[in-house]
């Protein structure tokens, strides 16, 4: 693990309700200056969770609004074969693989290069930098094959989706390494919630803990920490007993199922793992304007204790957590949006004020 310290400092999700990319960047740095990350606009329809983070894939098609994976494409296995050399290079070369075809690209990633540019003229630097990609589950039941069926569900497809996103994060974690800060590197999977379904009965549990380790492991080996964020409920011990260092959940509405992990959770912050609290809601307007910093400073104190109570070091909870809004905001008005950032930014500092970090 590393020696970061988030302190229940604020940070964000990523999405944001905005089509300039400068714009949002602004607003995301007037309220999570400490630990900035680069907007993602899913207005924009370049910005879709798969279509952000598709490109480079081998048989990609782009046909009337539908994305999908042609493996029966003449040319399919000499592109899968291209893709495995430039796999292998980057995995060897760290140089190679900024100029691969893993880099993202201002097409349909903007905010990356818009952060980076910013920061790189900012002083003081900040605590952190984090970036975020689709992760291997949801990426692999979002994007289909010529035939309609998941991408996770083909050993060969889903191997090189989990190597291909394993590289985007890697890629990330260089570019924003070099800005001379720690980097993060959030894997946004709410397709996990799926796991264990009767509709996703052909995905095993070993499929998705190597899918996982596999990015996770990228992110770590090129130098940064790697966080899993999942929006909902899901088999939390996938994710405990995972090698991530953060993971990132929905505390206003499912701590009281996160916490029936208790072993889990135990071992995980014992060696060094550490909490997003999505303390914040963003699923319903009512909640947005209903709740005040008290109230959530309140309702995570609640939570807070109730995980010291299983034999955590309050001290050391404190230290290994960070404060955010349950999901992203992407989909919320640019007012509840705003809201939202507000009150992640004064619940993160009345928390830091309240118990002396």
């Amino acid at each position: 693990m590393s020696v970061f310290r988030p302190e229940c400092r604020a940070l964000l999700i990523g999405s944001i309700p905005l089509s300039d990319h400068a714009e949002a960047t602004r607003l995301m740095l007037a309220y999570t200056p400490d630990i900035p990350l680069w907007v993602q606009l899913p207005g924009l329809a370049q910005e879709g969770m798969i279509e952000q983070f598709a490109p480079g894939m081998p048989g990609l098609v782009s046909d009337n609004s539908r994305i999908y994976i042609d493996s029966r494409a003449d040319d399919f296995h000499a592109e899968l074969a291209a893709f495995y050399e430039d796999y292998l290079e980057a995995l060897e070369n760290p140089e190679r693989l900024l100029t691969s075809r893993f880099a993202l690209s201002d097409e349909t990633a903007r905010g990356f290069s818009v952060l980076c540019d910013i920061i790189s003229r900012r002083s003081p630097a900040p605590l952190a930098l984090k970036g975020q990609i689709a992760g291997p589950v949801t990426m692999g039941i979002g994007l289909k094959d010529q035939d309609g069926r998941f991408v996770f569900y083909d050993d060969t497809l889903r191997d090189m989706l989990t190597k291909h996103l394993a590289m985007k994060a890697a890629w990330q974690i260089l570019r924003l390494k070099a800005l001379g800060v720690p980097a993060i590197v959030f894997f946004d999977d709410p397709g996990l919630v799926s796991v264990g379904s009767s509709a996703y009965i052909s995905i095993s549990r070993d499929m998705v803990t190597s899918a996982l380790a596999e990015v996770i492991g990228a992110a770590q080996a090129a130098g940064g920490l790697a966080g899993v964020h999942v929006c909902a409920n899901a088999d939390w011990s996938l994710l405990l007993e995972s090698p991530t260092d953060i993971i990132s959940f929905d505390a206003y509405s499912f701590f009281d199922r996160f916490i029936l992990f208790d072993a889990q959770l135990r071992m995980f912050i014992n060696r060094g793992g550490m909490l997003a609290w999505g303390i914040v809601p963003t699923g319903n307007a009512d909640d947005i304007e209903r709740e005040t910093t008290a109230s959530l400073y309140d309702r995570w104190l609640a939570q807070a204790r109730a995980v010291e109570r299983l034999g955590i070091d309050w001290s050391t909870l404190l230290a290994q957590s960070l404060i955010t809004p349950s999901c992203g905001t992407g989909t919320l008005s640019l007012a509840h949006a705003t809201r939202v950032l507000e009150l992640t930014r004064d619940v993160s500092a009345k928390i830091r004020s309240e118990h002396g970090l």
